[in-house]
């Protein structure tokens, strides 16, 4: 992959993710590691081809197979809801999809374990790992709902899909003082929530962070 295509030109320039970062810290989002974050992820990459020139708007765009990659503001507020309560060393994520909010994660923490059900989908995101070197991030074809148990337990979990109710499997899967970001609830009447695990107990701080517009999180694994 060549430096012009990371790097962008005209609508996918670095002067145009800029305007984005400038954006997103007048929206609140304060942490310098998050904006640096979003500013060196060519999220034009992530995008299908016909809408590269809008990869640095504010806003989701669909990536096929029913998915959104998610609006960029999202992915820094729950990066930085992740990071609130000090460094996380094993993340997962549940939800690959693109693979933006992934890489976006690489830059911030040891090791992003990351689960999709749609293998074209996750098929697509490892291809842009490898090519842009990130090797910090561990893959694979699951239900997210059941999250990733092998490599468990995690300092955080971030969830891109929404269920109804908070999984008692992710939370199962958090190390002691963990943090789960979930979006959850119905389409139209989600929120956002930040959930802690106190101790190693099985009692959880709960904080609610913003209303939120995220695809259902769905069971079972799709191949084609």
């Amino acid at each position: 992959m060549s430096s012009v295509d990371i790097h962008g030109v005209g609508m996918t320039s670095q002067r145009t993710r800029e305007r984005l970062v400038q954006r997103l810290r007048e929206g609140g989002i304060r942490y310098p590691q998050v904006l640096e974050a979003i500013r060196s992820t060519p999220r034009h990459l992530f995008v299908e081809e016909a809408f590269a020139h809008r990869a640095y708007e504010d806003t989701a765009l669909p990536i096929g197979f029913g998915q959104t990659i998610s609006q960029p503001y999202i992915v820094a507020l729950m990066t930085q809801a992740l990071l609130s309560r000090g460094p996380r060393e094993r993340v997962l994520e549940v939800g690959t999809g693109s693979g933006y909010q992934a890489a976006v994660l690489a830059q911030l923490v040891e090791r992003v374990y990351t689960v999709e059900r749609v293998r074209p989908l996750l098929q697509r995101a490892q291809k842009l790992f490898r090519k842009l070197r990130l090797r910090n991030i561990e893959s694979a074809l699951q239900d997210g709902g059941l999250g990733w148990p092998q490599h468990a337990p995690y300092d955080a979990i971030i969830t891109t899909a929404a269920p109804e109710v908070v999984p008692d499997e992710l939370l199962q899967q958090l190390a002691p003082d963990g943090l789960l970001v979930i979006p959850v609830g119905l389409s139209g009447s989600q929120e956002l929530r930040m959930l802690i695990r106190q101790g190693d107990s099985s009692q959880f701080e709960e904080t609610v962070l913003e209303r939120v517009r995220f695809v259902p999180l769905l069971s079972g694994t799709v191949s084609t």
